[in-house]
């Protein structure tokens, strides 16, 4: 039940009913009622809650706003609603203000269920595929799969928290020209083991010392057994090795950073199915293919143009995006990444996903609306499909750029992130800043043990509040149910700021998952912490009147209730100690 709905739904009906009664006494000329929102004002003095009702019916009243406003408020009604009063300000505002009633409902409400509280059926159990890291299983994980995972798990967490069914999943890309170029990088550092530098190393290869690891694990098994041996054969027996430890170790990483998997899907699956060649001849059959140069090319500008003109978009703006088209099926007779990736989609909602989620860096923003149209190209909706962007990671230390690992000197890796960050920490600090943006990951500030810390500083509000209640229980205050008369009694400015915070709760969790985006949370609960240290530098919670002391630890009770509620969902330790 979220009671913030409730005292604005209640607004809503009080101001039309008022509308229609000023209507009705003639106070107001027939016309229809406008549109009109209720809002929270930038200035809690302005009041909890104001309504735009009569600018907004200046246009069809013909009327000076401020006229309007006295005659909506001559038949204001607020009984039924959790507002005690109003007022007029500026040129037609009307504002609201709460009363106790609306403050004891919240307490009461999120110490019904603490655990649910926040949780809704917005989403209606909608299917919601999100696909996030993805990283490419030929070598070591990096920042922008650190900042993707956090960003990424917390956004389904969001998302299931709002009442939809939403499914965690990686894409594992073990087949295509990246599987071959890694065949070849660890078949030369294979050979030069025994063939020394007679050996030339692909020009376009893997130069990553983890490539010659690799290849000397395998001849340490093997000898040099394979030096013979056909180059496809050798090339197969080194990738059967290689390619199950680097996936092995993508799994162990992902579980080290707190993050599960509902699904590990393998293009090669796509592959072996004829799902990539379906596709293909889908688009084949459509008419939306050619062949030139041997190879087989999608009419990827023709889909995107006619899109484009449909959404209302210039011909000059479709042709500042430079469209070309993609190549499906190479001269070679090999399908291309691009063709996969459509099959791969298609699988997905072919699956019974409703909307895909998919998080990208911000270097592949051109593959966006080419994907989208190639959805609605094989029958699929390209707008259920949705990119977060992800802009890139900068590691700072002492205010200078790091780019590589102290402990091996060689760039950074995801590994090497989280031997030296807390987990917590990196979850946290990457869902603060919003995925569009740039970020600088300071890792003196993620290893820090203060209130600078933006996870520490929450986690230290829930840990005082636990504090409290032991303090308190030494002294042989015991909690209990609060009377509606005791919960009136928390008037204090600082104990009504932080209630109403509370009550925003569900609605920022909806406010998130509408945007994919889950740094709202983040924000959220770090104003929560904020709030709450505010009230309680205030308000002394055990003081000489029995039931003020019951009501502000059922308030303190509330506010550890929603950061533990956070912390949890977002799979961050919730520390009743620090």
């Amino acid at each position: 039940m979220d009671i913030y709905a409730q005292a604005v739904a209640g607004l809503k009906e009080a101001v039309t009913a008022a509308l229609n009664n000023a209507i009705a006494a003639g106070d107001l000329p027939e016309a229809p009622l406008p549109g009109f929102i209720i809002e929270i004002p930038a200035d809690n003095k302005n009041g909890d809650f104001a309504t735009n009702a009569a600018m907004a019916g200046a246009k069809s009243f013909r009327m000076p706003p401020f006229k309007i406003a006295q005659a909506i408020t001559a038949h204001l009604d607020l009984s039924g609603t959790f507002c005690e009063r109003f007022e007029t300000a500026g040129p037609g505002f009307i504002n609201f203000f709460l009363g106790s009633d609306f403050y004891s409902a919240v307490v009461k409400n999120i110490l019904s269920d603490p655990e649910g509280y926040g949780s809704s059926s917005f989403g209606n159990g909608e299917k919601v595929n999100v696909e996030f890291v993805s990283a490419n299983p030929t070598g070591p994980m990096h920042m922008g799969n650190a900042r993707g995972g956090a960003l990424g798990d917390c956004l389904a967490a969001v998302l299931n928290k709002a009442g939809y069914n939403a499914s965690r999943e990686f894409y594992v890309n073990d087949a295509g020209n990246q599987i071959e170029k890694f065949a070849c990088s660890l078949e030369a550092r294979y050979l030069q083991i025994y063939k020394g530098d007679a050996v030339v190393f692909p020009e376009d290869g893997y130069q990553g010392a983890d490539i010659t690891d690799l290849a000397r694990e395998f001849a340490d098994i093997h000898g040099d057994s394979f030096v013979e041996q056909g180059s496809e054969t050798r090339k197969k027996a080194l990738v059967d090795y290689a390619l199950p430890k680097n996936i092995q170790k993508m799994q162990e990483d992902m579980a080290t950073y707190k993050i599960t998997y509902d699904k590990w899907f393998f293009e090669s699956e796509l592959h072996q199915s004829g799902a990539v060649k379906a596709v293909v001849d889908l688009l084949c059959d459509r008419g939306l293919t050619y062949e030139q140069d041997g190879a087989v090319w999608y009419k990827n500008k023709q889909v995107v143009t006619e899109k484009l003109l449909k959404e209302g978009k210039t011909q000059q703006y479709i042709d500042n995006l430079e469209l070309k088209d993609d190549v499906l099926i190479r001269k070679n007779g090999n399908p291309t990444y691009f063709a996969a990736d459509i099959a791969y989609h298609k699988n997905k909602f072919d699956r019974g996903f409703v909307t895909l989620i998919d998080i990208w860096g911000a270097d592949h923003h051109g593959h966006v609306m080419r994907m989208k149209g190639a959805m609605d190209a094989i029958g699929c909706d390209g707008s259920r499909l949705h990119v977060v962007l992800m802009q890139l990671v900068k590691l700072v230390r002492g205010g200078e750029l790091v780019k590589m690992s102290k402990r091996t000197g060689k760039a950074i890796q995801l590994r090497d992130l989280l031997e030296e960050v807390p987990v917590d920490s990196a979850r946290f600090l990457f869902n603060t800043r919003e995925a569009n943006t740039q970020m600088d990951f300071d890792l003196d500030l993620a290893v820090t043990q203060d209130n600078q810390n933006p996870v520490y500083y929450v986690q230290y509000a829930h840990a005082r509040i636990c504090s409290i209640f032991k303090a308190l229980a030494k002294d042989g205050v015991t909690p209990r149910a609060c009377t509606d008369e005791e919960l009136a009694l928390l008037t204090a400015p600082e104990e009504r700021e932080l209630i109403h915070h509370l009550a925003l709760y569900e609605s920022e969790i909806i406010a998130a998952a509408k945007d994919y985006d889950p740094t709202k949370i983040t924000r959220y609960v770090t104003q929560t912490a904020t709030l709450f240290h505010k009230f309680y530098n205030a308000c002394r919670v055990k003081g000489d009147d029995e039931g003020l002391t019951q009501a502000r630890l059922a308030l303190c009770d509330c506010t550890r209730a929603v950061i533990k509620n956070v912390l949890t969902m977002f799979n961050i330790t919730c520390p009743e100690s620090m």
